[in-house]
């Protein structure tokens, strides 16, 4: 594990490229409103994990189990449904055709949401996706095609379909004269942090949030600053093959960070959304980057004490459970109450 502490927390990257890029949202109010009207929406469980608290040398381990959310197994579910959702009562959704790439979860919340309010659905999948996904995806309703060999190849192929076509490009992902939307979405993740701030009688000293390209990471941050203060510490967690927002708060700008594939599929992102990138580098207070073989040994663990999800999913867990030497780096001690996101179900 590599621990980066944040050295633009406060002040931002200041950076003149994203001078113009918004903020995530903070307040979960409006986004919780309009997902409780959908027939699937239902709180998940926030679980104690004394066991791993005390493998982990902390407190207490709480854990928001996303793998139910709305039958689709994965936090993403609030995610795009969630724009939908907000274009339909505007009267935009229907007739029209969702377009994205995805590695699995973000395509079944475009899928689902669609399905729901009249519209249809294509997902763009990288070769590295496996078809056990892509099945899902089909049966939510989603026309599938594969085009690329890594996410951001099968993302401007879902980007040059929707120039070409006049379709409706709906990706989790930020980037210059791409904003509205992505921020929407990010703002349906606030909604399970206002479950777990419901959930909870004190904030937690610490949350350990995974990564890919920044969108569940940074409405997390946004939403302890604005309802916690400053006293709980955001921990981001990313692969240490794809450490996007790690290189991109290093070298204080939006970078590339290539490298091999991973094991955490789902967070094996090499670009950062812009929109969470400027909020992370003000919010988040650490950086890590998990090795393959952290991230592998701590979903095993996970998985031992009734945790099963994949390595993406339980990357938090296995972060916490992974700091070692690095605990006094991030604050951790027998008194800490750490926060974790179990994001999605073990793949079938």
């Amino acid at each position: 594990m590599k621990i980066l502490a944040n050295p633009h927390r406060h002040l931002g990257l200041g950076d003149p490229a994203l001078a113009d890029v918004p903020w995530p949202v903070a307040d979960a109010s409006a986004a919780r409103s309009l997902v409780s009207r959908c027939p699937r929406a239902g709180v998940t469980p926030l679980t104690d994990a004394p066991d791993l608290a005390a493998g982990a040398g902390v407190g207490a381990l709480l854990v928001k189990d996303e793998r139910g959310r709305m039958g689709l197994g994965s936090f993403k579910a609030l995610g795009a449904a969630h724009v939908i959702a907000r274009e339909a009562a505007e009267g935009r959704a229907r007739g029209r055709t969702y377009v994205t790439a995805s590695a699995g979860n973000h395509g079944l919340s475009v899928a689902a949401g669609a399905a729901a309010f009249g519209a249809r659905a294509r997902i763009y999948l990288a070769e590295t996706v496996p078809e056990s996904f892509a099945d899902r995806l089909r049966a939510e309703g989603a026309e599938v095609v594969r085009a690329g060999a890594i996410y951001e190849e099968s993302m401007r192929a879902a980007a040059e379909a929707a120039r070409a076509e006049g379709l409706e490009l709906l990706s989790d992902s930020s980037w210059p004269g791409y904003m509205e939307r992505p921020r929407v979405l990010m703002e349906g993740y606030l909604i399970l942090f206002a479950e777990v701030a419901d959930q909870i009688d004190a904030p937690p000293t610490h949350v350990f949030v995974q990564a890919g390209v920044g969108g569940l990471a940074g409405a997390a941050a946004a939403f302890v600053r604005a309802t916690w203060g400053d006293g709980p510490r955001v921990v981001v967690v990313e692969p240490e093959a794809a450490p996007a927002l790690y290189a991109s708060v290093t070298a204080g700008r939006a970078v590339v960070a290539p490298g091999p594939v991973s094991i955490m599929g789902r967070l094996d992102c090499k670009e950062p959304s812009l929109i969470a990138l400027k909020g992370l580098a003000r919010d988040a207070d650490d950086f890590v980057t998990l090795t393959e073989a952290e991230a592998a040994a701590g979903t095993a663990r996970a998985a031992e004490r009734g945790l099963a999800s994949t390595p993406s999913g339980a990357a938090g867990i296995a972060a916490l459970l992974a700091a070692g030497d690095g605990r006094a780096a991030l604050g951790l001690t027998p008194a800490s109450r750490v926060l974790t996101i179990l994001t999605e179900a073990p793949a079938s």
